[in-house]
């Protein structure tokens, strides 16, 4: 499976951006994925986790991210979103997209996007 991240770039604060992320590969293994998940690193501190969704549509965020940001998905597409409302400087970090295969538990990773908020 091969993930393919976009949307990123230099936003204001308070302003919005979309990011995406599709899932490439063969059917069986596309359908394999359970959950996909957005992580960021900011410079100097560790990979930290966004917001997750499942395949059935429950969702997870990180309390500094809840009510800005929704992580949401088309499974039809097999392509994960989160739309990132209000963004602070604290924001800016580089996004990374993750799928996890529930079979043979394993997970996947896309290339970084960076987000950058300038104050």
């Amino acid at each position: 499976v091969q993930l393919q991240a976009s949307g990123g770039g230099l936003v204001q604060a308070g302003g919005s951006l979309r990011l995406s992320c599709a899932a490439f590969g063969s059917a069986f293994s596309i359908n394999n994925i359970n959950t996909m998940a957005w992580y960021r690193q900011a410079p100097g501190k560790q990979r930290e986790l966004v917001a997750g969704i499942t395949s059935d549509g429950r969702t997870n965020y990180a309390d500094s991210v809840k009510g800005r940001f929704t992580i949401s998905r088309d499974n039809a597409k097999n392509t994960v979103y989160l739309q990132m409302n209000n963004l602070k400087p604290e924001d800016t970090a580089v996004f990374y997209c993750k799928a996890f295969d529930k079979t043979i538990l394993m997970d996947y990773w896309g290339k970084g996007t960076q987000v950058t908020v300038s104050s």
